[in-house]
Order: structure tokens, then C-alpha cells, then sequence
């Protein structure tokens, strides 16, 4: 890797979601070899510490500090929002990494259902309220970890958005369905997110990091863990499944590109249902209504 020194990108802001693990850590290790400032944010804090030791001693940099926050509750994303804009008066990179798959359906202390709650109410929000500090940055960029799980569903579901009547058995193939959801609601995130920014200097664009052997569903028990384990024959690495969000992150050829998606570090087109924009502006209000954000709904 090369010295940070080196790099053009030096000194400025990254924050990376659900970096104490997986995909996440090996982004964060790219961005701060690549010379980022970068925050690594995790639930975790003993994770979060191995994960910050780890990142320094192989990206050679010191410029890499832990912040703390549970996606799978509002107040502490706004607790997490709130520390950041204190530390960084502009933040140049946002990565929303952080992730979870259910294989039964569990709400959070706000009452809403889990992966829909920390896969996109919590970067939603995050997103909305660092908005001025990554329009301080002059030029910045927010990356979404999607997925190509989004094609498993025709499109959001309006009447049952909190999956009160999905899951059931099988759990996993139902779980999945709903993750798939979830990761829509990214895409589409990403697309109305990448209009509200348009002429700003801040762009957006969502990734899929392909199949990937990650900690993600190894809280599901032991079927989660046997699944993880055996899949890892035949999946990317969490360093292969980083260099998408990487290219996008990073790339000089991407300054201006904004609303796309990325799979093997080139742009592919997702589902239809992805790419409707009218759905995407719905999603945004609906969202806005359910982190309580009365400015981002306008």
C-alpha cells in the first residue's frame, strides 16, 4: 500500500458505518491507505477497538478514530449525527455500510422492524442530518451499500413496510425477502437523494458488493453461522467485496456521477423497481415521517 503521504486524498473526512467488521473494516483500511481521515463506526466497543488496531497497523496510519452508535435506535444515530458535526466542520466521505439480515421478524426500541430500521431508516437519517457537513466539503461523496437482493421483491411494499405480515415459515427464505426490501429502499434512497443533490457538489451512488463471507446474519444463530461457513467456499472475500465501494468512493472519474449503481466497480442498471423515481420521492416522505424529520420531507 502506499504511504499516505502520497495520496491526494489526504486529510480529508471519511465516516464509514458497521466498519468493525467485514466489508466495512477492509473499506475503511483502503480509505485510510489512501490517506482519509477515517471514522470507523461500530456498536460493538471492543470490536470497535480491535477493528481501530487493525486498521492502523495496516493502513500505516494514525489518522483513524472509533465512534459508537446501535443503528437499531434513532436517538443514538441522532447521538452519533451529533458527535460528528461537533468534530468535522465538513465531512467529505460518507460510506453507509452498516447492515443486518433477520431470519425472524424483531422490532427496535422505536418499534420499527429491524432491517428496515438499521439498513435504511439509520442511514437515512444519518445521511439528512451530516447533509450540511458533506455541503461544507465543497466536493463530496455518499456511498450506500446496496444489494442485487433487491430484485427478490417487484417492489416496496407501502401497506406492510414494517413486514408485520411476511415473516412466517421458512424464516430464512422470508428473512431474505425482507433484507431484499431493505436493500431497495436503498437504491431508491440513493436515487432521490441523488436528485435533491443535484448541482450541489455532493454525489450519491449505491453498490453491490457481490455475495460476500461476512459476519452479516451470524446473529441469527446457529443456522446463520453454518450458512456463513459453508458459503465462504464460494464467495468474495470482505477485501474483494470492498473494492466497489472503494472505486466509487475514490475514483477520480466519478467526481460528478451521482444516482448510479455499482457492481464490480462498473455501473449496471438495477431492477425497474429500483429506478422509479415517483416511488423514490414516496419513500422519501414516508421515511422522513418515521425518523421524525420534518426538513427532509419537503
Amino acid at each position: 500500500m502506499s504511504s499516505p503521504s502520497e495520496s491526494p486524498l489526504e486529510g480529508r473526512v471519511a465516516v464509514v458505518t458497521g466498519a468493525t467488521s467485514g466489508i466495512g473494516q477492509e473499506t475503511a483500511l483502503g480509505l485510510a491507505a489512501r490517506g482519509l481521515h477515517v471514522v470507523l463506526v461500530g456498536r460493538d466497543p471492543a470490536r470497535a477497538e480491535e477493528a481501530l488496531r487493525d486498521v492502523r497497523a495496516r493502513s500505516g496510519s494514525e489518522a483513524v478514530e472509533v465512534r459508537l452508535a446501535d443503528f437499531a435506535s434513532l436517538d443514538a444515530v441522532r447521538g452519533l449525527a451529533r458527535e460528528l458535526r461537533e468534530a468535522f466542520p465538513a465531512i467529505h466521505l460518507l460510506v453507509n455500510n452498516a447492515g443486518v439480515v433477520m431470519s425472524r421478524r424483531e422490532t427496535t426500541v422505536d418499534g420499527y422492524e429491524t432491517t428496515l430500521a438499521v439498513n435504511h431508516l439509520a442511514p437515512f437519517l444519518l445521511t439528512n442530518l451530516l447533509r450540511e457537513r458533506l455541503l461544507a466539503a465543497g466536493q463530496a461523496r455518499v456511498v450506500t451499500l446496496a444489494s442485487n437482493a433487491h430484485k427478490f421483491v417487484g417492489g416496496f411494499d407501502f401497506d406492510d413496510p414494517m413486514s408485520e405480515g411476511k415473516f412466517g415459515f421458512p424464516g430464512a427464505v422470508t428473512g431474505l425477502r425482507v433484507y431484499g426490501m431493505s436493500k431497495l429502499a436503498n437504491i431508491l434512497f440513493n436515487l432521490e437523494l441523488a436528485r435533491r443533490l443535484e448541482g450541489s457538489g455532493v454525489t450519491a451512488n449505491a453498490v453491490h458488493p457481490g455475495a460476500v463471507a461476512t459476519r452479516l446474519g451470524t446473529n441469527n444463530g446457529g443456522l446463520g453461522v453454518f450458512a456463513q461457513s459453508f458459503l465462504r467456499h464460494f464467495v468474495k472475500t470482505p477485501e474483494q467485496g470492498a473494492a466497489t465501494s472503494l472505486h466509487v468512493a475514490t475514483s477520480p472519474g466519478l467526481e460528478k456521477t451521482s444516482g448510479r449503481y455499482f457492481a464490480d466497480c462498473r455501473e449496471i442498471k438495477p431492477s425497474a423497481a429500483a429506478r422509479d423515481s415517483q416511488v423514490a420521492a414516496r419513500l422519501w416522505r414516508e421515511s422522513a415521517e418515521w425518523v421524525g424529520l420534518e426538513e427532509a420531507a419537503a
